[in-house]
């Protein structure tokens, strides 16, 4: 470890909207002292709307951005975003084992607005191949559905959900409840035999956009600072709480969270 920075790689597609992808992923790394590298997976043309188009990055390249940063810099944690086919999936996770590196797994599948992000024949390979390889994984629930092949739309589906998570080899789960039809969002952590439940009130609003990579980068950074998964996640929910609050409403559609609360106390230069 290197004490308080924490190094974070992350794996995942641009967001030309800059409110997901490796815009969001740098932007909450950076917000929470940690230092970010990339390798970039597929390029987005897409805004607050939508996703209108996506130009994929070849695997190959996308395996060497990785080990250039890795050999030279140094990671403490790999965060895994949009790895939008089987063939980048792959190179990613042979990546990861080659230099056995601790590796928080977003697995990423549809956009805010519904498109997808995710080949659908990939879906196996998230399944068989990243999520062993998984220190935590963080789906939300139409992503849990997917990887475990049956709907995920209850509290008590949840519990099913991260069991069956649990047995395709990652060692923790966090299941998120932002999809659940109620005013109460719960959240699940799943580490072994420890379960850790958080209940919170849902935010009206639509400023949502990129919540999940948010939060997946506020994790690994918390790991790779050193913290305990636990304390990572606590934080990391926290600080992606203070970023919708604190919205600044941009765009027409899903807008993006406020990733810079934490740094907000330096004015604006007019």
């Amino acid at each position: 470890m290197t004490g308080a920075i924490g190094r974070v790689l992350i794996a995942a597609g641009s967001d030309s909207g800059g409110g997901a992808g490796i815009q969001a992923d740098i932007k909450t790394v950076t917000a929470l002292g940690g230092y970010a590298m990339t390798a970039i997976t597929a390029l987005t043309a897409q805004n607050t709307q939508g996703v209108f188009g996506v130009v994929g990055v070849e695997p190959d390249f996308i395996a060497q951005q990785m080990r250039l940063v890795i050999e030279d810099i140094g990671v403490d944690v790999v965060k895994t975003g949009m790895l939008h086919n089987s063939a980048v999936i792959e190179a990613v996770c042979d990546v990861v084992e080659e230099y056995d590196l601790p590796l928080v797994a977003d697995p990423v599948m549809f956009a805010k607005g519904g498109h997808a992000l995710l080949e659908p024949e990939a879906v196996a390979t998230v399944r068989n191949r990243l999520t062993p390889l998984a220190d935590v994984i963080t789906p939300n629930l139409p992503e849990a559905s997917a990887l475990i092949g049956r709907p995920v739309e209850t509290v008590d589906d949840m519990a099913k959900a991260a069991d069956a998570l649990s047995e395709l080899g990652a060692a923790a789960v966090l299941l998120k409840g932002g999809h659940l039809d109620s005013d109460v969002l719960s959240d699940f952590l799943y580490a072994g035999s420890n379960i850790s439940r958080w209940d919170d009130t849902r935010i009206d609003t639509q400023h949502t956009h990129g919540t999940g990579c948010t939060l997946a980068s506020a994790i690994a950074t918390g790991l790779a600072q050193g913290m305990a998964l636990k304390d990572a996640v606590e934080r990391a929910r926290s600080y992606v709480r203070d970023a919708i609050l604190g919205a600044p409403g941009l765009g027409k559609g899903h807008g993006p969270l406020q990733h810079g609360h934490t740094v907000s106390a330096y004015p604006a230069v007019c």
